[in-house]
């Protein structure tokens, strides 16, 4: 017998020994499933073909020479033969072929069970039983709801206190920072604070109405300063001819064009939880593992903090 195929035959031996100590001798074997079962044979399909096919190619270089017809292109001397496919590898890809259609239609169909659509399926049943429970409480049930959502999933970045560790993450006990104000103005937003998109421009397309200009840097500086302060102090004519016009006199937002930028709502927060939010500190997630009645919860709670 050849030394390679007798080497082959070693080599697929010892892999299939080592395969079948692992999963019948430590793992207590397959358990009649079917996922197992198929990725066994999979593995012993790879390993005996791979070894062989190896073993078929290094036979070839040590023996076959080149041969046929060569193509009429050639590139810095070297040509190019024009030999059909190898009748192995279209078979090979053939039967390849065919084990994939049959694979996701009759050995495990994509509609078939798994792990983890069960969970999935478990935790939408969940959170429907959980809103359904819930869905009548309101006040301040609502609001200490909101702060043990926000125990579990925010003080990580926001802290116990909602204060934003060092600039971490946002301070929730004011509405805006000075920072945060200066990088919206400057960069724009488009953080579907409304529940939908509804883009503020960059400072490029931010004129001030007073002056009939585009918005200068110092007035971004006093502007940014007098939102953080609760708007208050210098810069009220600056927002007034600059910001009013979308986030009214006030600055507390008009519906379907402009979030407020006073105080914060149980909307807004909710928005910011459902689809993230961009600032000048970073880019905060979306938090989809919440359902809708706990992000109500956590803007009730967020929104009770700077009252």
């Amino acid at each position: 017998m050849n030394k390679l195929y007798l080497w082959g035959i070693i080599i697929v031996a010892i892999m299939l020994g080592a395969t079948y100590y692992t999963i019948f001798l430590t793992k207590g074997g397959l358990n009649d499933d079917i996922v197992n079962m198929l990725a066994i044979a999979g593995a012993i399909s790879l390993v005996i073909i791979t070894v062989f096919v190896v073993i078929k190619y290094v036979r070839q270089m040590q023996s076959d020479t080149a041969q046929g017809q060569l193509a009429d292109e050639q590139w810095d001397g070297i040509g190019e033969y024009l030999n059909d496919v190898p009748m192995g590898w279209a078979i090979v890809f053939l039967l390849t072929m065919i084990w994939g259609m049959w694979y996701f239609t009759l050995g495990y169909p994509v509609n078939a069970y798994s792990q983890i659509g069960e969970y999935n399926e478990d935790t939408a049943a969940h959170n429907a039983k959980f809103e359904a429970k819930y869905a009548t409480i309101t006040g301040q049930r609502l609001v200490d709801m909101g702060k043990s959502v926000f125990l579990a999933e925010c003080k990580v970045c926001h802290g116990l206190n909602a204060d934003g560790i060092d600039g971490k993450a946002a301070d929730l006990n004011v509405r805006l920072e000075a920072k945060s104000v200066k990088y919206a103005i400057e960069n724009g937003s488009n953080n579907h604070l409304l529940g939908m998109e509804m883009p503020m421009p960059d400072r490029n397309g931010l004129f001030n109405s007073n002056t009939g200009a585009l918005i200068t840097d110092e007035e971004i500086e006093v502007v940014s300063k007098y939102v953080a302060n609760g708007m208050s102090g210098a810069g009220a004519d600056v927002f007034a001819g600059t910001c009013a016009a979308c986030h009214g006199e006030d600055g507390k937002g008009m519906e379907y064009v402009a979030p407020s930028v006073a105080t914060f709502s149980p909307e807004l927060v909710t928005n910011i939880l459902g689809h993230g939010k961009k600032g000048a500190i970073g880019k905060m997630p979306a938090f989809d593992r919440l359902n809708a009645k706990q992000k109500e919860a956590v803007g009730a709670y967020v929104t009770s903090l700077s009252e």
